[in-house]
């Protein structure tokens, strides 16, 4: 059988390209974006997307791919051409208020050529959680807390993701919260275009892609590999509500020998040593963790 160099030529890479989708309104944090996209809303006095930067920084990413909508200017300006070592695309989305997160990861289509990390806009972690990310075809999943909502996973005995399921908030052992952080090999990119075409010429645009990727695993053509968060070490913001929870763990600068300064989550990094496992791991994660 011939071999698909294409594919092959990335095996055991890290990943080492990031795609972040930050088109939309983020409505629900005014009047913190009435003139400024989600993504620049400062946490600790510093912004979502400064603290993304500096993860991805801190694991040798080369390249950011930012799908653009709302407020995209202000992205731009921010940004540049080059920021954190990073090469930076934009790709811009003119009808960001009337399709949702399916058709932003469908506009990367012709774009993005290479294994990548995709992430959402409105998220804080600590940096080292990335660390088992940068294998490809991973899901960050953490621990169901009363609090949490949104799609929901569970892993089979194999460790594998075997569900997609819909908006809950019932805790269970084998049920896991999506963080909105994935990894994508080049096939399984590939087999994801196909479907995104599929649904995108059904005028399926106010979606989402995890719809896709649950359909996918249902029918076997799609495998992600967990990668378990701890539930302190990251936060998604939505509301104003959810802003302030994220200051309580979410600390500003920390200084570092490496990087001049980088993000972190202050009580989760200084009690790292004293924790019993990794913060973040592709194994089922330990019963005797405190959530």
């Amino acid at each position: 059988m011939k071999k698909n160099t294409h594919y092959s030529s990335y095996i055991d890479e890290p990943v080492r390209t990031a795609l972040l989708l930050a088109a939309g309104t983020g409505s629900r944090l005014a009047p913190l974006t009435d003139s400024t996209p989600k993504c620049l809303v400062t946490v600790n006095e510093i912004s979502i997307l400064e603290r993304l930067i500096s993860s991805l920084q801190a694991h040798n990413f080369t390249r950011l791919v930012i799908v653009i909508g709302y407020q995209g200017e202000c992205i731009r300006n921010y940004l540049g051409n080059k920021k954190g070592g990073m090469e930076i695309t934009y790709i811009t989305s003119s009808v960001y208020r009337t399709t949702n997160n399916i058709y932003s990861l469908w506009l990367a289509r012709n774009v993005i050529d290479e294994p990548f990390l995709l992430v959402e806009s409105d998220l804080v972690f600590d940096t080292e959680m990335l660390t088992d990310m940068l294998a490809p075809d991973r899901i960050a999943v953490a621990k169901m807390e009363p609090w949490m909502n949104g799609t929901t996973v569970t892993v089979n005995t194999h460790g594998e993701v075997e569900a997609f399921h819909g908006t809950t908030n019932t805790p269970g052992n084998n049920h896991f919260k999506t963080v909105n952080i994935y990894s994508l090999s080049m096939k399984t990119w590939d087999l994801v275009k196909q479907r995104l075409d599929q649904y995108i010429a059904g005028d399926e645009v106010n979606g989402y892609y995890e719809t896709v990727f649950a359909d996918m695993v249902k029918e076997g053509c799609l495998s992600f590999t967990p990668v378990f968060f701890d539930t302190r070490g990251w936060y998604e913001i939505d509301t104003l509500t959810d802003l302030r929870e994220a200051e309580l763990i979410c600390s500003p600068w920390k200084q570092d020998s490496t990087f001049s300064a980088y993000p972190s989550f202050g009580s989760l990094v200084t009690a790292k040593d004293s924790l019993n496992v990794k913060v973040s791991s592709s194994m089922a994660p330990r019963a005797n963790i405190t959530q």
